[in-house]
């Protein structure tokens, strides 16, 4: 009986037991299914959400793209009446300035921009075969056909006497100024002929150097010396342009001043003045680059070279370009072809860009108070003088890809700017980000070497030299080198000094120990300052081959054995090619 009992109460309880589970589950499986019930409307209103954030944007971009038409169909509409009411003032404006006698002085520069872009404005109406055809028509039978038929050898011959010929005309037929002597100028000439041998010397294939490309690179770099240094018209235009270029980067100070203060700004501050002024250029450009001008400057410019010196379009868009992009960003111009470049390309491409400066920092130098001029000049020069070094050191042995064509890559952005001051804007933020590369490279790259010079310093105690430094060692072995650009005997080695300088840190610090050299008790002569005013006008240092090898790297991957292994070859091109570019100057000063 007890028994019985207890196994009902056991299954009694058993029963309550599975009861208050199947409960417990049963509130588990409501309570979720509540919760989904209660999250749904939160997921479906997040979808709702994104949906319409899609829909906006879409819309947006389309009233962008609709802007964009309307504003295309208005200027076709409206075009002569708006092209003929530019053409109206600038023929008036250039009337007007030749007029008066304030501005009669100037009348060569304003005479050449106001017909240039009076032509320019004539050729969106005109064909180009009412000009090329009839050019054409006389060039081809009485030069071009008559030229190619004389043999490779005697065309080859007469090359070098012209080249030979407007080498000696412009280092003897000019009359002396300053200082010089004709030893110095001589020096100078020598100085490239040795130049010449040496890359010629370390050619990695001496039997397939192109010299209708080296002569013509080297008539060329010469002739734009004499046109700037030794004519009225071409020093006033290089002058001019220069001068407004100084003017136009000095309007970045007002907004400099407007953040610190118009004394901040007049003390010169690198960080202030320097900075500001390369945003200010960078927006611009940026902004250009949005309207095509740019794009238009460049394609020109390429296909001047491309027509000279028989190379490949990629080559002379990049090498055109580097003056006023500076390296690395040039390259990005041709970006589709970058990965199917020859080693020869790919060598050009490095040495061009060693080989000038940026516009982006020209203001830098000008702020230090080189002249602007020298900067223009050198940098134009030394597009010619890096092909034809290239082109001697790496001859082409291969077939290019964009031979016979010059193609400038405008790019594909994601969100493209949706107007010219939308783009400005957008250049502003780059430009800091450019800035802030200059301004971090520059602390960092000047703390290394100061830290490298402490320490030999500290080991050249040991033995009893008490001042030495990277500059120093570095600068003997530049000696040589300096004393065949021309400069004066007994300034070599601060010139030399400055180059060093140069080449193991940068042309910003190199500029700065010139500024203050200027500025000291002992200050360069005028034949010294223009050669090395021209010299350190270059981006050849240790840092800016790592910029190139990343860059190109960057956007040719599989190719990156083959540019970093060039690399070095072609910064010494490069840095070369300011060097030789300073003693023309130097032949002509």
């Amino acid at each position: 009986m007890v028994a019985e009992i207890s196994e009902s109460h056991t299954l009694a309880t058993t029963t309550a037991n599975v009861d208050i589970e199947k409960q417990a589950v049963q509130r588990r499986h409501s309570g979720a299914s509540s919760n989904s019930v209660a999250k749904e409307p939160l997921g479906v209103e997040a979808l709702r959400y994104d949906a319409l954030v899609a829909k906006e944007l879409e819309k947006e971009a389309r009233e962008v793209e609709e802007a964009k038409a309307r504003r295309h169909l208005f200027f076709v509409r409206f075009r002569p009446l708006i092209l003929g009411g530019v053409a109206a003032i600038i023929l008036g404006w250039w009337i007007s300035a030749t007029v008066l006698k304030a501005t009669r002085h100037r009348w060569v520069v304003q005479t050449w921009w106001a017909w240039f872009f009076l032509i320019v404005i004539a050729f969106r109406f005109i064909p180009n075969s009412v000009v090329a055809d009839p050019i054409e028509a006389v060039w081809k039978p009485a030069v071009e056909r008559p030229w190619f038929k004389l043999p490779y050898r005697v065309r080859l011959t007469i090359g070098w006497v012209c080249l030979l010929g407007i080498i000696f005309g412009s280092a003897f037929g000019f009359p002396l100024v300053g200082n010089t002597s004709y030893v110095d100028r001589a020096i100078s000439v020598i100085g490239l002929f040795i130049f010449q041998f040496c890359f010629w010397l370390f050619s990695i294939n001496r039997s397939a150097v192109p010299w209708p490309t080296v002569i013509v690179g080297l008539f060329l770099q010469q002739a734009i010396a004499m046109f700037v240094l030794k004519s009225g018209a071409g020093f006033s235009i290089f002058k001019w342009i220069a001068t407004l270029a100084a003017d136009f980067l000095t309007e970045s100070q007002a907004g400099a001043a407007f953040f610190f203060s118009t004394a901040v700004v007049a003390d010169d501050w690198f960080f202030v003045n320097t900075l500001a002024a390369v945003i200010f250029f960078i927006s611009f450009v940026q902004m250009m680059y949005y309207l095509g001008v740019m794009q238009w400057i460049i394609k020109n410019f390429a296909w001047f070279f491309f027509k000279l010196m028989n190379i490949s379009g990629a080559e002379a868009v990049v090498a055109a370009a580097s003056p006023f992009i500076g390296q690395g960003e040039s390259a990005c111009l041709v970006r589709p072809y970058v990965d199917l470049m020859t080693e020869s390309e790919f060598h050009l491409v490095m040495t061009s860009g060693f080989s000038t400066i940026a516009g982006s920092v020209l203001s830098a130098y000008i702020s230090m108070g080189v002249p602007p001029q020298n900067l223009v000049t050198s940098s134009v020069m030394s597009i010619p003088a890096s092909i034809a070094i290239s082109k001697l050191r790496f001859p082409e042995t291969d077939e290019p890809v964009t031979r016979g064509q010059v193609v400038v890559d405008r790019g594909e952005e994601k969100n493209p700017p949706a107007n010219a001051l939308h783009a400005f804007s957008r250049g502003a933020v780059f430009g800091l980000v450019v800035a802030g590369q200059i301004l971090t490279n520059v602390l960092t790259i000047l703390s290394l070497v100061a830290a490298i010079n402490g320490l030999l310093t500290w080991v050249g105690k040991g033995f009893g030299i008490h001042q030495l430094t990277l500059q120093v060692i570095i600068r003997y072995f530049f000696y040589p080198i300096t004393f065949f650009l021309g400069v004066p005997r007994d300034e070599l080695l601060p010139v030399a000094q400055l180059l060093a300088t140069k080449l193991v840190a940068n042309e910003f610090s190199a500029y700065s120990s010139l500024k203050v050299l200027q500025a000291s008790d002992n200050p360069l002569s005028d034949r010294a300052y223009t050669i090395a005013s021209y010299a350190l006008c270059g981006f050849a240092n240790l840092g800016s081959l790592g910029i190139q090898i990343g860059v190109l790297g960057a956007l040719a991957p599989s190719r990156s054995a083959l540019i970093a292994r060039v690399g070095m070859s072609a910064l010494i091109c490069g840095f070369i090619s300011t060097l030789q570019t300073a003693g023309i100057a130097g032949m002509l000063v």
